[in-house]
């Protein structure tokens, strides 16, 4: 069978395409190619479904050849195609399914249609060896629309947000603070230059048996908070504010994965999904984890978001569990 593998990601407003090579005890990633549609969702402070999906459509043969040229190889090289199956907003999944099954079909390849959470664990495992999966896993997935806790063999969900996100809550929070979309990004670049300790922002369920997430408060806590102090306040404050606001989510976040990972007697703890790229929460997910003993596998900052490498990986693991 042919090792090559194509990966399309159209999950919500990242057009990715990218070409790996199986190499049976390691993966190359030969592409990795995006359009991101930040540009077109700006103006109106959010992804707008419609017009991610008309997004997809025009992009998606522009980056397919910029991977295979990157790859260097041509159509006919691909062996297998996996794409995002669910979940996601249904318009631009279908852009992506479609375009993938279509294109197998005049190819003569198999494709196989991937889950997005299953995507973004294998984006921290693809450094590691295979046999990393006969392992006992625990993953955190952070993202605009995910926050779970899942015990990766057993296929179980042991905490999740009963609300909103951790990227939602970035987002929106950044959107109060006058910091415009997506915000997560603008809040850690101002958070280097302030002080965690400035305002203690509230960490909702922070019960020692409880692995379930909010922050829906948090987001009101910001309201509130500005509200409170003022326009002109705030704007001189912002650094500390975001920071501060930083350190709520990434200390809930690792606190609450940390003691999972120890009450589950799991020794391998994974960080993912495009929250995962926070170097604070990175940095706190680091030092929780090697004073509980904990081995934490975190994928590179250019995987931590949605990628077409992370959905062809995840069939290839796929195919190696079976």
């Amino acid at each position: 069978m042919n090792n090559i593998w194509l990966g399309i990601e159209t999950s919500c407003d990242d057009t990715a395409c990218a070409v790996l090579r199986n190499n049976g005890d390691s993966i190359d990633i030969l592409s990795n190619c995006l359009y991101s549609q930040i540009d077109e969702h700006k103006a109106w402070g959010g992804v707008v479904p419609e017009l991610a999906s008309r997004a997809h459509l025009e992009k998606i043969v522009p980056v397919l050849q910029q991977a295979l040229d990157n790859a260097k190889i041509g159509i006919k090289d691909i062996g297998q195609i996996a794409y995002t199956q669910s979940p996601g907003l249904m318009g631009s999944l279908l852009v992506g399914i479609n375009f993938a099954r279509g294109l197998a079909k005049d190819l003569g390849v198999k494709s196989y249609g991937v889950n997005h959470l299953d995507g973004h664990i294998s984006s921290a495992l693809l450094n590691s060896q295979l046999s990393t999966l006969n392992s006992q896993l625990l993953a955190l997935i952070v993202s605009g629309g995910h926050t779970e806790l899942v015990l990766i063999k057993e296929k179980i969900t042991i905490g999740k947000t009963r609300d909103d996100a951790a990227g939602e809550a970035f987002d929106k929070s950044g959107k109060i603070l006058g910091l415009g979309y997506p915000a997560g990004a603008a809040i850690s670049k101002l958070a280097k230059n302030g002080d965690k300790n400035f305002h203690e922002f509230p960490r909702a369920l922070n019960e020692a048996n409880s692995f379930d997430f909010s922050f829906s408060g948090l987001k009101t806590a910001v309201l509130r908070y500005v509200q409170t102090k003022g326009e002109d306040f705030v704007k001189e404050h912002i650094a500390d504010i975001c920071a501060s606001l930083q350190e709520a989510i990434a200390d809930i976040l690792s606190l609450k994965a940390v003691n999972a990972a120890k009450k589950h007697g799991i020794e391998n703890l994974i960080l993912c999904g495009g929250v995962s790229a926070n170097y604070r929460l990175r940095e706190l997910m680091a030092q929780r984890a090697e004073k509980s003993g904990l081995n934490l596998i975190c994928p590179p900052a250019e995987l931590c978001t949605d990628n077409g490498a992370m959905i062809a990986a995840a069939a290839i693991f796929t195919s190696f569990s079976k």
